[in-house]
């Protein structure tokens, strides 16, 4: 009985048939999760290098632009005409550019408000 005990442990362990298969198939889905988890962080990179150049190149031409110049023409001194679009086209009648005597006045009750008052 020692006998043969000692015999197997002399021997080298063979895996058992059914477990060889789910080792390699377990080691190619780690290498497999391995170039995927990789390949993400490598676009990553890719993605923010590029972003800084785009970033990069828009400051450089931003402060390479000529900024905008003042009016070199003085601005007319007298009241340039009021156009109104709509007016010239027909659509609303022309309005006086004026207010008419009767636009500062205050407001006045009807007539039959001021009746029912001096009613009371």
């Amino acid at each position: 009985m020692a006998n043969s005990f000692l015999e197997r442990a002399m021997q080298p362990r063979e895996p058992e048939p059914s477990l060889a298969p789910l080792a390699a198939r377990k080691r190619s889905e780690t290498v497999h999760r391995l170039q995927i988890g990789l390949s993400g962080i490598a676009a990553m990179v890719l993605l923010v290098a590029l972003a800084d150049t785009i970033l990069a190149r828009a400051d450089q031409s931003e402060a390479s632009a000529v900024p905008e110049a003042a009016a070199t023409v003085e601005p007319a001194t007298g009241e340039a005409p009021k156009n109104d679009p709509l007016a010239e086209a027909g659509v609303v009648p022309d309005l006086p550019t004026s207010p008419g005597p009767g636009a500062g006045a205050t407001p006045t009750s009807p007539p039959d408000a001021r009746e029912s008052g001096a009613a009371q």
